[in-house]
């Protein structure tokens, strides 16, 4: 295989680039109706570490490891979503020495808001794209998700 055979063949953006380019735009839609329901007060560093809060609560080793930061960063990010209302600490049923970083009525009501946009954004995505490019890229991105997601069930 030579160079004028892989995917940049053409010129174009990296693989990686074309991934992240409509996962940017997703999330800026999702901010924006954060936003303009009164869900202002979080930064998207303070986002990646919510969305990996379980229902049942996630240590924050885990989330720190999942967010691919400190454990250092992830207490302080989740100081400042507690001081905001979004998560309570609260002990692990399993191990009293540890504690669960848990979301709070105000994380889940964001949450509401935030999957409502990902649905009309992924609407729109297969629309534009057809029903059956749409789902083999979900097909192929799931694929993917195998090799490249260590938190992947």
């Amino acid at each position: 295989m030579t160079a004028e055979d892989g995917p940049e063949a053409d010129g174009g953006p990296n693989t990686g680039l074309l991934l992240f380019l409509p996962y940017r735009a997703l999330e800026d839609r999702v901010f924006a109706a954060l936003a303009e329901a009164g869900y202002d007060d979080f930064t998207p560093a303070q986002a990646r570490v919510m969305q990996r809060i379980g229902p049942d609560g996630t240590r924050l080793t885990e989330l720190a490891a999942q967010a691919q930061i400190t454990k250092q960063t992830a207490g302080f990010l989740v100081d400042q979503l507690e001081k905001a209302g979004y998560v309570r600490r609260e002990p692990d049923p399993t191990d009293r020495r540890a504690r669960l970083v848990c979301g709070a009525e105000k994380l889940w009501a964001a949450k509401e808001i935030a999957d409502a946009v990902v649905a009309e954004v992924e609407r729109e995505w297969e629309e534009h794209l057809g029903r059956r490019r749409y789902r083999q890229l979900r097909e192929a991105l799931t694929l993917l998700r195998e090799i490249t997601d260590p938190w992947a069930n």
